[in-house]
């Protein structure tokens, strides 16, 4: 938790006021308020990360607070309390924006780990908004970067399909940018004042994928000891992200098609029918038709996901835009680990455009990293990248090696490149697209793009 972290309590109760602070203080510079106005006012004045406010105001209504609250510059967190009999009403405020809520009387235990998973969320969120800052956006689509036709073409279908309700598959190897694909569809549609919420199924167990997503009840099952907002009434509204949806189990797969079809489900130990208007965005690895044909995904399942198709290439299949990220990841990395902007040499960079890639764009950026933190000077040198990428192992395929000189301009990389490719495949463009690891249509794109006439 980091020290500077600030919490306004406001509740017209002042044994409850007092009692948070005393409570809260350890951990938070911590004000109270009594009221609308008197939180107003410190909101206004202060630096507020978290609004812990009542429902029930003397004569006043917490929504209204909560509502003030978001849309200032820089609104805080906020979190609702209730009596258990006005839930619905706290469900109705994380709809409007909070985070969450708590219910009285407060298990101040309970309220700590919210306030510190809060917190945790903002940080990250705040981490993914520089992210997107640093990554240069002249040829990308939001925070996906990338110049080559192949990657055009996934920029024109994702603005095709964005404005549309349409739910979309996204298919793709691990680390080919499928959460930034979802992201930027839901940040070109009409819902994107809403929220985007994403799960990654792969990594939840079968009881508590299916609480994530469709919440539970109190006493639904051990350990439910409140009732739990799944993600998809998180998302009323807005976007659900699902990734790796090749991992959930049958039952859930049921449960999902019911809500694609119905838009209605019950949350786990429920029998209140929920109905929710949600936008469906898919990702997976793995081949889900053969899957279907196994028996281990539903048919009319995948058909439903399967209204608009997203395919992202392997980096390997776009080998010149590795220029380009690499000058975005060197940027962002410099700026992260406090050096000033470095150059790479010549023999490191035809090792990162030799290299397979097999952890796609995830991968390349820590290959960038790992060169700012371990070289020694102004250039990061082929010494100073990952040992997979020096030696060139994981089937980069036959590279020529770039011309040397006193540094390397990522910018003209990609003209001489493929000059280079050329030469040494004496002219013959179809050798020459082989051994860049492109298609001969695509090099000849490139060619045009670059102005190189035939010859």
């Amino acid at each position: 938790m980091l020290p500077q972290s600030t919490i306004l309590i406001v509740d017209d109760e002042k044994h409850t006021r007092d009692g948070l602070r005393r409570s809260l203080e350890h951990e938070f510079d911590v004000y109270v308020a009594d009221g609308i106005g008197g939180a107003v006012n410190i909101l206004e004045s202060e630096s507020v990360d978290l609004l812990v406010t009542d429902l029930r105001l003397a004569g006043e209504d917490g929504m209204d607070l909560i509502a003030r609250a978001l849309a200032m510059p820089h609104p805080p967190l906020c979190i609702m309390m209730t009596a258990y009999g006005s839930v619905d009403t706290a469900v109705e405020a994380m709809k409007r924006g909070a985070y969450d809520f708590v219910t009285k009387p407060i298990n101040i235990e309970n309220l700590e780990i919210l306030l510190k998973r809060a917190l945790r969320s903002r940080e990250v969120e705040q981490e993914n908004v520089d992210l997107r800052r640093q990554v240069e956006r002249k040829f990308g689509l939001e925070s996906l970067v990338g110049e080559s036709p192949v990657m055009q073409e996934v920029f024109d279908t994702l603005r095709q399909v964005a404005p549309s309700r349409a739910t979309v598959l996204i298919e793709g190897e691990s680390g080919t940018g499928k959460e930034l694909a979802a992201r930027a569809i839901h940040n070109l549609s009409s819902r994107s004042k809403a929220k985007f919420v994403a799960v990654h199924c792969a990594a939840l167990s079968e009881q508590l994928l299916e609480s994530e997503l469709f919440g539970h009840e109190k006493g639904a099952f051990t350990h439910a000891f409140e009732r739990r907002i799944g993600r998809f009434e998180q998302a009323d509204g807005g976007t659900l992200f699902l990734d790796e949806i090749g991992e959930i189990d049958a039952s859930t797969q049921v449960k999902i098609l019911r809500v694609l079809g119905e838009r209605v489900f019950e949350r786990v130990g429920g029998n209140q029918p929920i109905r929710v208007d949600v936008r469906l965005v898919a990702a997976t690895n793995r081949n889900l038709e053969k899957m279907v044909k196994e028996g281990t995904f539903r048919d009319d399942l995948f058909f439903r996901l399967n209204v608009v198709r997203l395919s992202l290439p392997p980096l390997r299949d776009r080998r010149e835009d590795i220029p380009l990220l690499v000058r975005g990841f060197l940027k962002e990395s410099c700026h992260e680990n406090g050096k000033e902007l470095l150059e790479f040499t010549s023999d490191a960079m035809a090792a990162l455009l030799a290299y397979g890639w097999p952890g796609n764009v995830r991968e390349l950026r820590s290959a960038v990293e790992h060169g700012v933190v371990m070289a020694r000077g102004a250039r990061i040198a082929l010494r100073d990248l990952p040992a997979a990428v020096r030696n060139g192992d994981a089937g980069g395929g036959d590279i020529p090696v770039l011309p040397t000189g006193d540094h390397l301009n990522l910018h003209d990389t990609g003209l001489r490149f493929i000059m280079r490719a050329l030469e040494e495949a004496g002219g013959n463009r179809s050798v020459a697209a082989k051994r860049l690891g492109i298609s001969r249509r695509t090099l000849y794109r490139r060619l045009e793009e670059l102005n190189i006439g035939n010859k």
